[in-house]
């Protein structure tokens, strides 16, 4: 059985068809751009791009030096986004983020405010060392990307359309860093972990990337297509095993509920949210995967960067040294 939104029913099945079709070459073609320029993080590439094309923003945790700037400048390109960057540091102010007001004065003395946007005015944003900001800075940024607009001087002003921010965390533990709450963290759509390349992949890197000319991506849609196969991927239908297997492996998730798990190391779990997240994030996978329905593997696959932020231990738990992911892999063992 396949399920669809009650406002998807009446749309024709083949014409999804015929769209998802050209959706399929666009975003090959996305890729193929992507990986001359960053190779050696496949993973990371995948759901870097499943989080854009379903939608969301996400959170790229990972020791210096891994390319995360590199690839954000990168997707930028090859999706045809306006990107920026923003250096997070203890003395950013909000004002920083989002812009401020400034006063002119005209020829005839006459003096008048003037708005001037900030540089998250961008479709694509790199928030880069989030953590290093004051939790008063952090939540300027995290504001802006629920509600897709800033209010400055009580004027409300809308952020361009489509407005996505990649945020990069560094692990390690530093003076002077501020952890996102985890309230903040649920804004995510998806935790990416970063890794260290094997080591074909930095062999590649040492030979492509220490020479006299550096790779570079080249742009293959446009922000309007890249809309264009956003609201495919929430059209697309979804099978009723899949809505399934959604539901119990986030409701395991959650103490409470009976599962020996959940109540033996989880000290709260996912939301709703979290439930959402991984509904769009399966037909955004299977679109990058080149199929046309999303299926249990899809949700088995994300479901690590996707509860992982939403999450948080016991002390038992963490007495065990347990991580969440190791909670993650016994949750989806479980519901296989």
């Amino acid at each position: 059985m396949t399920i669809l939104a009650p406002h998807e029913a009446t749309l024709d099945e083949g014409a999804v068809v015929r769209l998802a079709e050209t959706a399929l070459s666009d975003i090959a073609a996305i890729r193929q751009s992507v990986g001359r320029v960053i190779f050696g993080q496949e993973t990371v590439v995948e759901q870097a791009l499943i989080a854009i094309l379903a939608g969301g923003h996400a959170l790229l945790v990972g020791v210096p030096g891994l390319a995360k700037t590199k690839l954000v400048d990168t997707l930028g390109v090859a999706l045809g986004l306006d990107a920026r960057r923003i250096q997070f540091t203890p003395d950013l102010m909000p004002s920083d983020i989002i812009g401020t007001e400034v006063m002119d004065q005209d020829e005839n003395g006459r003096r008048s405010f003037r708005y001037v946007k900030g540089p998250v005015f961008a479709q694509l944003l790199m928030a880069d060392e989030i953590n290093r900001a004051s939790p008063r800075t952090q939540s300027a940024l995290l504001q802006s990307m629920q509600e897709y607009h800033v209010t400055v001087a009580g004027e409300r002003h809308d952020l361009p359309a489509p407005f996505h921010v990649l945020a990069t965390q560094n692990p390690l533990e530093q003076e002077g860093t501020y952890p996102l709450p985890e309230a903040q963290l649920d804004r995510f759509l998806m935790q990416v972990d970063v890794s260290y390349p094997d080591l074909a992949a930095e062999r590649r890197i040492l030979l492509e990337t220490t020479g006299g000319h550096d790779q570079s991506a080249e742009p293959v849609v446009t922000a309007e297509r890249l809309r264009e196969i956003q609201a495919l991927i929430r059209r697309m239908p979804v099978a009723e095993s899949v809505v399934e297997a959604i539901l119990s492996l986030v409701r395991s998730a959650r103490p409470g509920n009976g599962h020996k798990e959940a109540d033996a190391h989880i000290a709260w779990g996912p939301g709703p949210r979290a439930s959402q997240s991984l509904m769009t994030c399966v037909r955004a996978r299977a679109l990058y995967d080149g199929r046309l329905a999303p299926s249990v593997d899809d949700v088995m696959a994300l479901a690590e960067p996707i509860l992982q932020h939403r999450m948080a231990l016991n002390f038992a738990a963490r007495a065990e040294g347990m991580s969440v992911r190791d909670v993650i892999a016994t949750l989806k063992r479980d519901a296989a």
